[in-house]
């Protein structure tokens, strides 16, 4: 689905940029890029400022209008920072992504981004039927490039359910510890600050419910609390053997 939308810079200047922006596209899995008449490309400066994402580069498509890089694509929002005297629909990052994967499982769809210095032209914007605004700090609203390219794909990476993927794939496969297991727990680590000498026997209980406090909001697995207790019982048997 993310191969449907297309990235497009129109005239970008500097080729660091055009690599920032392959780069930032690759974190967020999208691969897509198109380049209306760069100013240098391609370029080692680019290449370098991707920082691994040479396949994006590699792949990107050059053509020589804004035209030509939209002619598949129903869906074409354009991103810019500046008022324009004409009133045009206008949507943020997250309404853009909500947009955009609503079309990109059967349409092809271009977010649109313009030069460095000016943005897009009123008649480059007259190609977009979407105005696409980042909100930022009213006296310094000037976005990096690479910058605002990634927000938009952070938002459409993150709607799209994929953040959801590599977040299990990434999870540990110990099992959650019970409630029993949580209160041996407890009580060994009550009796193991009673050993240090951080807690006064009955007379801490108010300690014992904070920490209880910090433990239940991380939901420990039965590995963590092993290597918790571990650590209590190393820290015992030092005390004890001073």
């Amino acid at each position: 689905m993310l191969s449907n939308i297309k990235i497009v810079l129109v005239e970008t200047t500097h080729p660091g940029n055009i690599g920032a922006v392959a780069r930032a596209m690759k974190n967020m899995k999208m691969n897509n890029l198109w380049l209306v008449a760069p100013k240098i490309f391609p370029s080692s400066d680019a290449t370098a400022r991707a920082s691994g994402a040479d396949d994006v580069l590699a792949a990107a498509t050059v053509c020589g209008s804004l035209q030509e890089a939209i002619a598949d694509c129903p869906v074409v929002i354009g991103a810019s920072a500046r008022c324009r005297t004409i009133s045009w629909p206008e949507i943020t990052p997250r309404e853009c992504a909500a947009k955009v994967l609503a079309a990109a499982p059967q349409h092809k769809v271009a977010i649109v981004f313009g030069r460095e210095n000016s943005g897009l032209k009123n008649h480059e914007l007259d190609l977009c039927q979407t105005l696409l605004r980042i909100p930022c700090n009213s006296e310094y609203s000037s976005l990096n490039l690479a910058a605002a390219v990634q927000v938009i794909c952070y938002e459409i990476f993150v709607a799209s359910g994929l953040q959801e993927e590599v977040l299990i794939g990434d999870k540990g496969q110990d099992p959650l510890a019970t409630a029993a297991q949580m209160e041996s727990f407890y009580a060994h680590l009550a009796e193991a600050l009673t050993d240090i000498g951080f807690m006064q026997p009955d007379k801490s209980k108010s300690i014992m419910r904070r920490l209880r406090r910090i433990y239940n909001r991380v939901q420990l697995d039965t590995k963590e609390v092993d290597i918790l207790r571990g650590i209590l019982r190393m820290s015992q048997g030092n005390k004890r053997s001073d």
